[in-house]
């Protein structure tokens, strides 16, 4: 369903080190709104709830909610290091469009009213 490079995933799992609690994972999502109809949201949480998805992604604890589990199905995520500290990168199939500002998208079918850009 979701693909975590091996980058993002020692990443991320230098990130929750550094949190010292042991029962953090990786929740994944999407809520409505941002510049294109929907956001992607990623954190820590180690609050579980019985209809969430959850992936072993190399030795990733990774958590989706079943809502947006829809709009994520064949996602990837990468990490890439840059002169200014790297950041995540998201490839989304399932976006027929999205914002300039790179933080939101629009996944097929969607019909609502999209924000105002903030670039």
């Amino acid at each position: 369903m979701i693909t975590i490079s091996e980058s993002a995933a020692d990443k991320i799992k230098q990130m929750l080190a550094a949190e010292e609690a042991p029962d953090l994972f990786l929740r994944v999502g999407v809520k409505e709104g941002g510049c294109s109809g929907f956001s992607y949201g990623m954190g820590f949480d180690d609050d579980q709830h019985d209809e969430d998805k959850v992936f072993d992604i190399h030795g990733l604890k990774v958590v989706v909610d079943s809502e947006s589990s829809k709009y994520l199905y064949g996602v990837e995520i990468d990490f890439q290091e840059s002169g200014m500290g790297g950041g995540f990168t998201i490839n989304n199939p399932n976006a027929v469009a999205s914002c300039g500002c790179g933080s939101s998208f629009k996944p097929a079918g969607y019909e609502g009213t999209p924000e105002k850009c903030d670039e």
